[in-house]
């Protein structure tokens, strides 16, 4: 268990009135098996914007869950020496392979691997998955990453020439990757994404990089359809009742493969069901508010075969996977993060990312 020293760091934190309040709260100092991290870089998540502004439908009020950054300490060798279910070793081993200075992710939870759950690849709904966090939060100058973390591989050390800015997306991206793996698809399939904000645009590069023969994008940001455009998409729609239409139009007829819905938006969801094909598939990725609800026409979404799917947050697995996708420059996220501010504009930051006003990915750096 972690402690604390005299000295102060800053973190900011939910406030009251759709405000981020920058507090000073005392050092962490890492207890046995646990890292201190330096915040270098870490961005805004919708949920992030959902916690401030709006109606969150999760438990958790901690701002900042993509930070990357600098270990400046380590704690003494403490945990159980095991070895994970899928080989990795345990908190002995683990933290022995990190040192100040290291250039590291953090991953804010990981499951136990061994759990019924767990077992059946759903690593993300584990009850361990929610027990451990980062501490106070990402979005501090300091914060500990706790042993339960280190030993089940929620650390990565990323290299050189992976910047901080892009190793704050492996969070977004793996969430987005995990996605995909649950997707059955081809060489060839139409994809429609629905709301092109950060996630919405590495699911433009995704498809892209899959080989998908048209990729349409829907939202109704301009700018940001402009450059899904810039990064992969082959048609870009402001929603319409006429949209269904012209991506059956651009598909001959048939609707799209695979329809994934990238925003909050229910009225969204709705479309992606419309415009989907016979026996094509829906995911839903966007994080919907509190206590949404959706009137459906259960009849026609079984009488067309539709695949309904969910995809929630992401495993440490599938943060390996994304920071091999971003070091092997399989997709460009550094071309998502459109606008850094320091942590001591973490309101403004926060302002700017909910407007949208000529951004994709805002990222908040060290001061």
């Amino acid at each position: 268990m972690s402690t604390c020293d005299s000295r102060v760091t800053k973190a900011a934190l939910v406030g009251n009135s759709s405000s981020v309040d920058l507090r000073e709260v005392p050092v962490p100092r890492p207890g046995p098996g646990e890292i201190l991290v330096e915040m270098q870089a870490c961005g805004i998540c919708g949920s992030d914007l959902e916690k401030v502004f709006g109606d969150y439908g999760q438990p958790s009020m901690r701002l900042g869950h993509e930070p990357a950054g600098v270990v400046v300490d380590v704690g003494e060798a403490g945990g159980t020496e095991r070895a994970a279910p899928d080989g990795r070793r345990g908190v002995e081993a683990q933290k022995a392979t990190f040192s100040r200075g290291d250039r590291v992710f953090t991953h804010h939870h990981v499951p136990c691997y061994s759990c019924h759950l767990c077992r059946h690849g759903r690593e993300t709904m584990c009850p361990q998955y929610y027990e451990s966090n980062l501490s106070p939060c990402g979005l501090s100058e300091l914060y500990i990453v706790p042993a339960w973390n280190v030993e089940h591989g929620g650390v990565l050390k990323i290299d050189d020439a992976t910047t901080f800015t892009e190793a704050a997306m492996i969070e977004p991206l793996a969430c987005c990757v995990r996605s995909w793996m649950k997707l059955e698809h081809q060489k060839g399939d139409s994809v429609a994404v629905f709301g092109v904000g950060p996630t919405g645009m590495m699911h433009v590069m995704l498809a892209a990089s899959r080989g998908s023969s048209s990729i349409i994008c829907v939202d109704v940001n301009e700018f940001r359809l402009d450059f899904a455009r810039r990064v992969g998409a082959t048609d870009a729609v402001v929603p319409s009742a006429g949209g269904t239409n012209m991506m059956r139009e651009r598909t001959g007829g048939l609707g799209v493969d695979i329809s994934i819905v990238a925003t909050s938006s229910i009225a969204a969801l709705r479309d992606a069901i419309s415009a989907t094909r016979k026996g094509g598939t829906v995911m839903m990725f966007g994080v919907p508010s509190k206590n949404a609800m959706l009137n459906l026409n259960m009849g026609d979404v079984y009488s067309r075969e539709i695949s309904l799917l969910t995809s929630y947050a992401a495993s440490d697995r599938d943060t390996a996977d994304a920071l091999d996708i971003i070091e092997s420059n399989k997709i460009d996220v550094k071309s998502l993060v459109t606008h850094t501010y320091p942590l001591s504009e973490s309101q403004k930051a926060f302002e700017h990312a909910r407007s949208g006003d000529g951004a994709i990915k805002i990222a908040i750096t060290k001061d």
